[in-house]
């Protein structure tokens, strides 16, 4: 028995306050609908979540550019983003790729310079220079030999005369070497030019049917590597290094140091200066800012080391002259990671970077309303009770005008309706009060 009662009052207590739960959550609902949709709207206009599929426009297979943009895909990978990566001929076609919204691509390489229309980049934003893009004059140390009598080649102006490939149409490069050879007043018609990609014009140097090639890429290129190391193959020496920078401001100079291609055959047996544009990676200003940060991070790793044209940390930098840079990107030069990322998931960090201020705007909208909530809450609660005492006044003011007997079922009628409210225990005095008050006016309707 005592077990039983025991388990009465658990249950008893349990009933209450459910009871007085639910009641609390019937009346915030509105309060909790009107919180939701906020925080709902906030959601669809911030859009804090990236999508998960991006393109980015990389170059050649073998390439630098393809070479970089496979570690990107990498890294990105890890966040569960995945990189499309667009094979192109080079920097020109991946600007008419980010200039057409209908190609789908959002992000690519862009070798400084590369623009032959620099107002028409007005839509596009830069996230920094990434790396140096070394202006590469191959040429076969038997042509120089025949052509002018001598084992090496000293200035681009004694090209006249040469068969010479300057890149495929679509790459950084032939806007590039014509400029430089106009610099040095060769004429068009004086210099056999060709436009092929790289593979075939590195097969036509090696075979004797081009004198020369022309290449600007980061030395990562497999085809560079290459031609550094092969016999009768000779890298042109820029003497003049200096005075191509200051004709032209996307060029800097730059030195490949004696022994960095192979320090036991000491290759080159001597430093060699050259001119090189910098790569930058470009996107459409309306590429999410959680992609855009993702992406200068993931160049940090990529480019931040020491390499044949940089010292650790040279790369990447928030300089580019050609295009404005992107908020994420100048926050990430000015901050570095945001301070969330380091300790939790970058889907979790990034949603609270985005959400943050729109929830302290929605706490403080909802605040003073909140302030209501416990008011109509109560009101509700004691309204159970309160409504009873409307009929209970007028059965008693109705003693002597009615027979006794029909005010009695009257109000045995109220007595069993509130023997079924259910109320908290808090309240439960006003329950017992209103009781009491029942049997009052029924002891002087039975006096009566």
């Amino acid at each position: 028995m005592a077990v039983n009662k025991r388990g009465y009052r658990i249950g008893m207590t349990v009933h209450h306050v459910f009871t007085g739960l639910r009641t609390a959550l019937s009346t915030s609902a509105p309060f909790v609908l009107l919180a939701c949709t906020l925080v709902a709207l906030a959601y669809w206009l911030l859009d804090p979540n990236p999508p998960r599929r991006v393109v980015l426009a990389t170059g050649v297979a073998q390439g630098a550019y393809a070479e970089f943009g496979q570690r990107y895909a990498d890294r990105l990978r890890r966040h569960g983003i995945t990189v499309e990566l667009r094979n192109t001929q080079g920097a020109a076609e991946n600007l008419a790729l980010l200039r057409d919204a209908s190609s789908g691509v959002q992000i690519g390489f862009v070798q400084g310079g590369a623009s032959e229309a620099p107002d028409a980049d007005a839509t596009l934003q830069s996230l920094g220079s990434m790396f140096y893009e070394p202006v590469w004059l191959f040429y076969r140390a038997d042509s120089a030999q025949r052509l002018l009598k001598t084992s090496s080649l000293d200035s681009l102006s004694q090209l006249a005369g040469w068969r010479v490939n300057i890149g495929a149409p679509g790459s950084g490069v032939p806007h590039l070497a014509r400029q430089l050879l106009e610099a040095n007043r060769i004429e068009s018609k004086a210099i056999a030019l060709s436009q092929q990609p790289v593979t075939p014009a590195v097969i036509e140097l090696l075979e004797g049917r081009l004198d020369a090639l022309v290449l600007a890429s980061a030395p990562e290129s497999a085809m560079v590597q290459m031609l550094l190391q092969t016999p009768g193959i000779q890298l042109f020496n820029f003497a003049q290094s200096d005075a191509y920078t200051r004709r032209f401001g996307f060029l800097s100079a730059v030195t490949l140091p004696r022994g960095v291609v192979d320090l036991s055959r000491d290759m080159p047996a001597d430093d060699v200066h050259m001119v090189a544009p910098t790569a930058t990676l470009v996107v459409r200003d309306g590429l999410h800012p959680a992609l855009a940060q993702l992406f200068v991070q993931a160049a940090h790793e990529v480019h931040g080391d020491s390499g044949w044209f940089q010292r650790k940390g040279d790369f990447p930098n928030a300089r580019d002259g050609e295009r404005a840079l992107a908020p994420e990107a100048e926050r990430f030069y000015r901050s570095g990671v945001p301070w969330l990322q380091r300790y939790l998931p970058f889907w979790l960090a990034n949603l609270i970077d985005r959400m943050w201020l729109a929830m302290l705007s929605i706490v403080a909208v909802l605040l003073p309303l909140s302030r209501i909530v416990p008011p109509i809450v109560e009101l509700r609660i004691r309204s159970r009770v309160f409504r009873w005492y409307g009929q209970l006044r007028e059965i008693e003011a109705a003693a002597g005008d009615k027979p006794a007997q029909e005010l009695l079922d009257e109000l045995n009628s109220i007595e069993g309706k509130v023997n079924t409210v259910q109320l908290p225990l808090s309240y439960a005095d006003e329950l017992y009060a209103l009781k009491s008050h029942i049997q009052f006016v029924r002891k002087r309707l039975q006096g009566t």
